[in-house]
């Protein structure tokens, strides 16, 4: 049996799981439809080779022995602020065979209620994915998109983009004013809506390579609406502070506000029409969404509001498998998604110039964290100007994942001063963009999926008599020559708005191997532009610092992005020397709250640890 570790109950993980009536119900639901369960179908993508680009990612030729597992060894020197409270707050869970970390403990619940029951790690994504629609409405969707990578137990590793798409009446300048300014109708409202891919997505991802019946994965979410689930603090506070926007739209008022007001804590949340529309899911597949009824009520919300979406969009909508990206890095290996999403290419810049130093300095030296901007500094620069939808536009992969080109980037770094970023506008908004989980099964397949709205509650908009709420992922376009978008970001040409295209993303869902070719970490965060860098900060934590996965995650994270010019520290995380010392070579270093969310499992000596981040409200489960 694995050990018992300390749980802390305000946490949301638990090392004990007591079913609530509803996943009772559930799992009878699932015994009734288990009778035909399938073989998962094996697709040949030999891991770590990108065909078109396959000496920039094979990774290193490395000593293969025995390495530390991601949940033991002992921190390294870390220069941590006394006071920094997620020392004290971060937990894991152990588990012997499986492990499930999601952005909600109830979800994460269903995660592993499915695994129990035989379901394999993608079975358990697709039940998570439609928990989160309901316990976690800020960022879970059903009216959204995103990427999930996959590694099955034979060490086949795929990765799947379910990314939204701009309807086919989108223009390049339709948020733009006469004066050039960026309209605010890319970020609220129906006009702000690309097409979701999240249904289409999760469907394909079970027929692939599902075990257990479609209709059973979906029947703990219907419960979940139908009978309620009690709101907790963190998700009646996230409706608090979106509740002038939700309040603009009468479904969202409807389903998210009492009598007008915001819901406490305790409150028993329920959602009749959410309920409905996953029952249709459950019996009809994704067939429904995209040209049945619930197809239907979404051109109906997008005529009243002056939306662009039509019938056609749904119908013509498809998911894609893309080659994954893998990066070596000193002997592991990092599997990520290529674009559309920004994440892989971004977090391949990152790595392979950190890993031409060697060792690094100290965790909160100032010399690793000015290292570590430059790093990001020139990544995201190249994010920013060449990445797209690889349907759409040419991009230099071959150069931009090489070590040679990392090589050359390195080279440009002052070891003793910051490197000004050109000019540019930008900001940052508090928006969470997203929601992560981490599935390990108990035959060692893993799933890293990133699914999103864009900003919390996307749109604001829910959809009349169906009870979901519609992204606002047209934002991630480059909306306006110059400006930024809700994150910050000034983006390039590579990202203009053109019909069908798939926006950019920075979501960057992760599977770790160790040198001999065993998992060791899956990873990922929510958290706009910050994904990647603290994706990146986690793996060099455990990988570089020798740090326990807890530990890890817990650490204080930093980020730059190129433009704005702004150095960004988590508040009170790091100590004073170092900040000081960063001023002086010349960064602006600038103070912000929690920004991401990294829900990592880690291999440990006997089993999984998993690790929900103490930055907000999820859970790790495990058996």
């Amino acid at each position: 049996m694995a050990p018992k570790l300390d749980v802390d109950p305000n946490s949301g993980q638990r090392a004990q799981f007591g079913m609530r009536r509803a996943l009772r119900l559930g799992l009878l639901v699932l015994a009734a439809c288990s009778g035909g369960i399938k073989t998962p179908e094996t697709i040949p993508v030999a891991p770590g080779v990108l065909p078109a680009i396959p000496a920039a990612i094979a990774p290193p030729v490395v000593d293969t022995s025995a390495k530390p597992a991601a949940g033991g060894g002992e921190a390294g020197p870390a220069l941590v602020a006394a006071d920094w409270p997620l020392t004290q707050r971060v937990k894991s869970v152990a588990g012997e065979h499986a492990m499930v970390v999601t952005s909600h403990p109830l979800a994460s619940d269903v995660g592993v209620d499915i695994l129990r029951r035989g379901g394999n790690a993608v079975d358990a994504a697709v039940a998570v994915a439609f928990a989160l629609s309901v316990v976690h409405p800020v960022a879970g969707n059903i009216g959204g998109g995103g990427f999930m990578v996959i590694r099955t137990r034979d060490d086949t590793v795929r990765t799947l983009d379910f990314r939204e798409a701009a309807p086919s009446g989108a223009t390049r300048s339709m948020y733009v004013d006469s004066a050039g300014n960026v309209l605010a109708s890319s970020l609220t409202g129906p006009l702000s809506v690309g097409v979701p891919g999240t249904v289409a997505g999760l469907f394909e991802a079970h027929r692939r390579f599902g075990r257990l019946p479609w209709k059973a994965l979906v029947a703990p979410a219907v419960l979940l609406a139908r009978d309620g689930h009690v709101l907790d603090g963190v998700r009646s506070r996230q409706i608090g502070r979106e509740a002038e926007r939700l309040a603009r739209f009468p479904a969202s008022r409807a389903q998210f506000l009492v009598n007008g007001e915001v819901p406490p804590a305790g409150t028993r949340f329920v959602q009749s029409d959410l309920a409905r529309t996953l029952q249709l899911i459950a019996d009809s597949g994704s067939q429904v969404f995209y040209r049945g009824s619930i197809a239907e009520l979404i051109v109906q919300e997008m005529a009243g509001g002056g939306g662009l979406i039509t019938r056609d969009d749904l119908a013509r909508y498809r998911v894609k498998w893309r080659d994954p990206i893998a990066i070596g890095y000193r002997g592991y290996t990092i599997y990520t998604m290529p674009p559309p999403s920004g994440g892989g290419v971004t977090l391949a810049e990152i790595v392979n110039v950190m890993e031409g130093y060697a060792p690094l300095p100290p965790f909160g030296s100032a010399r690793l964290m000015h290292l570590q901007t430059e790093a990001m500094r020139r990544a995201y620069a190249d994010r920013n100007a060449y990445l797209g939808d690889p349907d759409f536009v040419e991009m230099p992969l071959s150069r931009l994942l090489s070590k040679s080109y990392a090589a050359r980037l390195r080279a440009d770094i002052d070891p003793q001063r910051a490197t000004p970023s050109p000019p540019a506008g930008g900001g940052h908004s508090e928006g969470t963009e997203t929601t992560h989980f981490s599935i390990v099964d108990a035959g060692g397949s893993a799933v890293s999926c990133t699914t999103t709205l864009n900003n919390d509650f996307g749109s604001a908009v829910t959809v009349t008599g169906a009870g979901f709420l519609l992204n606002d992922e047209m934002d991630d376009f480059m909306t306006a020559p110059g400006k930024p978008n809700l994150f910050g970001l000034v983006q390039g040409e590579a990202n203009a708005i053109a019909p069908g295209k798939r926006m950019l993303s920075g979501m960057t869902p992760a599977i770790v191997l160790d040198p001999a070719g065993r998992l060791f970490l899956v990873l990922g965060s929510p958290g706009g532009s910050r994904i990647t860098t603290a994706v990146y900060q986690v793996v060099s934590n455990v990988i570089d610092q020798d740090m326990p996965l807890p530990t890890a995650v817990a650490a204080p994270r930093l980020h730059h992005q190129a433009v704005p010019d702004t150095l960004h520290l988590e508040l009170e995380g790091f100590v004073q020397a170092s900040i000081d010392s960063l001023e002086a070579m010349g960064h602006k270093v600038t103070a912000w709250n929690y920004k991401t969310e990294v829900n990592a499992i880690g291999r440990a000596a006997v089993g999984w640890i998993g690790v929900a981040d103490p930055r907000r409200g999820g859970g790790a489960a495990g058996y």
